[in-house]
């Protein structure tokens, strides 16, 4: 049985689909602080799924799921993610995504389960030195969220040399799309991407959007982002669980495409999928944006055999579909 640490949020449910279209059976653990618990309702249809409510910030909740079920490995993705809230409260970050991975571990430990798969992120980068970024590139976060994430990340490294607890750190760029069934779908409250407020516009009246710099050195002046399919994404989980069951030693990967979109791009694809123009209001710069945030993608392709297949047209149709299914 696979553990999957916020499997009611949005990335963690499309890898509870990937887990389950294999056979596997899962076991959700979510706070639904934001997750939701419709899409656990949606996930258990689908599978051998079990939720579990707790948090992990509180030891006791997550001991009682190991001694309860069988877990072989865990996926974990619960945490919070918004780059401006952490600059904002970083004692919130720190206790949630730290104390509460520790947690994890900690009773991992407990349990002899000594396989995890862990959402990182490529915030732990930092300002890009050059392009695309690969796993050698320093890493540098210039906020309390990629500090969280990089401080797992060296928790990691030294749990695997002291416990031998293996860990595979997955380090995401932009993430975009939906489940291609539209089950599952990109949900956050606030919204704070691009991509899903943009489509959401297009059914609510529409509305302007404040693009911040056309000045940028890249090919039409705005910046670039490499932008990866969730489905993709979710793959790479199961990949990376095949990786350490087939006695892989502890690694971290990079997951994009290698190739970038701008974001004058991004408008001009909504702009075909929902066949609607979309009104934009150029503004200056904001400060700390990268002209350009490109995955080098080359060590997840020869070690974990993964590649990413759908394009940004491809993730923008299944979050279009999934945006005006469930009216969100």
């Amino acid at each position: 049985m696979i553990l999957v640490t916020g499997g009611a949020g949005y990335i963690g449910s499309h890898c509870v689909l990937a887990l389950i279209s294999k056979g596997l059976d899962v076991v959700i653990f979510d706070s639904l602080e934001t997750g939701h618990i419709e899409t656990v309702d949606i996930l258990k249809k689908e599978g051998n799924v079990t939720f579990e409510k707790g948090d992990l910030k509180n030891l006791d909740d997550i001991n009682k799921v190991f001694e309860k079920y069988d877990i072989d490995a865990v996926v974990h993705f619960a945490a919070l993610s918004l780059v401006g809230e952490s600059v904002k409260e970083p004692q919130k970050y720190y206790y949630n995504n730290v104390y509460g991975t520790l947690n994890l571990l900690n009773a991992m430990l407990s349990h002899d389960v000594k396989k995890i798969v862990f959402s990182s992120t490529a915030a732990t980068y930092g300002e890009p030195e050059y392009i695309p970024i690969d796993e050698n590139h320093p890493q540098n976060p210039i906020n309390p969220y990629g500090n969280t994430k990089l401080m797992v990340e060296k928790i990691m490294d030294d749990y695997s040399k002291a416990y031998g607890l293996k860990s595979v750190r997955l380090r995401y760029f932009n993430v975009a799309g939906a489940d291609s069934l539209s089950r599952v779908g990109e949900w956050h409250n606030p919204e704070t991407h691009l991509i899903p407020n943009i489509l959401k516009s297009t059914l609510s009246g529409g509305k302007t959007f404040e693009l911040y710099g056309d000045d940028y050195p890249t090919k039409d002046g705005t910046c670039v982002r490499d932008y990866i399919n969730v489905e993709d994404l979710a793959e790479a989980h199961l990949l990376a669980l095949d990786y350490l069951n087939n006695g892989g030693e502890t690694n971290y990967f990079n997951l994009g495409t290698k190739n970038g979109d701008t974001v004058k791009e991004v408008f001009s694809i909504c702009e075909k999928v929902t066949d609607k123009k979309i009104p934009v209001n150029m503004m200056p710069r904001r400060e700390g944006d990268p002209a350009s945030l490109v995955a080098d993608n080359t060590k997840a392709k020869s070690v974990l055999g993964w590649n990413a297949k759908r394009t940004l047209e491809d993730s923008i149709c299944s979050a279009y579909e999934y945006v005006k299914k469930s009216h969100l």
